[in-house]
């Protein structure tokens, strides 16, 4: 084993060489370097790119415009219709919770007919109408996964 002196400097030459990157990361040129670039808006990193910067004709005497091109790849438009295949496919879980709400409403009337008979007509006016209310929330939901497949 070394002697103690030696562990001694061997031990502080370890912490000042796990001291060295701290002190890089506190110098005052690294955080103007970076802190510049991180105030940087999003924009303006989009619109200096240069495959999406349009250059307008020297006739023109209005200040260039930058404009953003679309861009299409094929991995793009396969982001395109899985989202929309998502999308249709929680529109369509609506349609579960119509037919659950549905089968709530007929289950509620039985159980109430069964406690009070006498209320016949007035239970089976609720039912309707809270058959009709769910129904309508199924369609709602079923017209928007209709509506994200074929017109978006």
């Amino acid at each position: 084993p070394p002697p103690p002196q030696h562990r001694a400097d061997l031990a502080q030459d370890r912490v000042s060489k796990m001291q060295a990157p701290v002190a890089l990361l506190g110098s005052p040129a690294l955080f103007r370097c970076c802190s510049r670039a991180l105030a940087r808006p999003v924009s303006v990193s989009v619109f200096s790119r240069p495959e999406v910067q349009a250059v307008q004709p020297a006739a023109v005497s209005h200040p260039q415009l930058t404009r953003r091109e679309f861009q299409t790849s094929a991995v793009s438009r396969d982001i395109d219709t899985a989202a929309k295949f998502i999308g249709a496919g929680a529109a369509t879980v609506g349609v579960a919770g119509s037919g659950a709400g549905i089968g709530t409403v007929f289950g509620s009337l039985i159980i109430g007919y069964a406690r009070n008979p006498s209320l016949k007509q007035q239970l089976f006016s609720y039912a309707i109408l809270g058959f009709a209310l769910s129904e309508a929330m199924g369609l709602f939901c079923l017209m928007v996964a209709f509506l994200i497949l074929f017109a978006m």
